[in-house]
């Protein structure tokens, strides 16, 4: 018996007390969890070495839209086809991987694997796990951040379709700040909404797909959703403008207004006149074709 063990002993007979070496937790660190590990460097990004082997999904659909356009209602609709499974933002571009040791990391090298290979193998399995278990035959992205990682996306599923989905930029900053007047004003909503337009705006310079707009979609929903049945090589269903009927209505990630939730399309917004329309997002109106070049100068 060590000279410890009698010294604890002798205090258990005369005193009742124990004394006992607390362990460090496992991992444990006094600024909290160990972050997760960042996302691939660009330079590691490329297609797929085997896309049989190595995907999943075939022809995946990327909605590309900035916030606050229609995607919700556009997903909807969509959802309630029985061949296409639209969900809630998913998100997929944020998951990400970590080798841990340097063991690992040397393990998937010999298979052949960096870490955007490994992320996109991820990625793939959570998108074709949620279409399986939908029981449908193509799966519908519609989270408007994607539009920031159109390359990285790409470059995951090389077969993937874009749908990209505009609207009026006023009416699009007019949405934003009205969704949290309290988190931003007015100025803030249109500078911020900006971002999503011009990263969708560099989307749809880089990638090919079929481009739709809100007001189109609201206006004339048969029609539209007609022409995206078409690119999709999907037969258009009637039940897709009643989709509140088919009960593909849940709420998720994404906006969810008391126009969704009547689970029929309706009218949007008037347009805004051009004296409406910040000055920050006149040159967008014009790209966009909302905006004559006369009027915006």
């Amino acid at each position: 018996m060590t000279w410890q063990r009698r010294i604890n002993g002798a205090l258990v007979k005369f005193t009742g007390v124990q004394l006992t070496r607390v362990r460090p937790a496992a991992q444990s660190s006094p600024a909290g969890p160990a972050p997760a590990p960042a996302s691939a460097p660009e330079e590691l990004v490329r297609p797929p070495a085997d896309p049989r082997a190595d995907r999943l999904l075939v022809a995946p659909v990327f909605i590309m839209s900035p916030v606050r356009s229609g995607s919700t209602l556009l997903r909807s609709l969509l959802n309630a086809h029985p061949e296409l499974h639209a969900p809630h933002e998913l998100h997929v571009r944020r998951l990400t991987v970590g080798f841990g040791t340097p063991l690992a990391r040397k393990a998937m090298e010999a298979l052949g694997h960096n870490q955007a290979d490994l992320e996109h193998m991820l990625w793939d399995r959570v998108l074709h796990r949620e279409l399986v278990r939908s029981g449908k035959r193509t799966i519908v992205d519609k989270t408007p951040a994607n539009a920031f990682a159109y390359a990285r996306i790409s470059a995951c599923w090389p077969d993937a379709r874009y749908v990209f989905l505009l609207r009026h930029p006023a009416s699009i900053a007019a949405s934003w700040y009205e969704a949290d007047p309290v988190k931003r004003t007015r100025e803030e909503a249109a500078s911020d909404a900006l971002r999503y337009m011009k990263a969708v705006q560099r989307a749809r310079k880089a990638l090919t797909g079929l481009t739709v707009r809100y007001e189109d979609l609201t206006g004339e929903p048969e029609k539209t959703t007609r022409a995206i049945c078409d690119f999709l090589e999907v037969e258009w269903e009637p039940g897709m403008l009643a989709y509140g009927e088919q009960k593909v209505v849940q709420k998720g990630l994404g906006d969810w207004s008391d126009k969704i939730r009547s689970g029929a399309v309706q009218q949007g917004r008037d347009l805004p006149g051009p004296d409406e329309i910040p000055d920050l997002l006149k040159p967008m109106c014009r790209s966009w074709g909302y905006l004559p070049e006369e009027e915006g100068r």
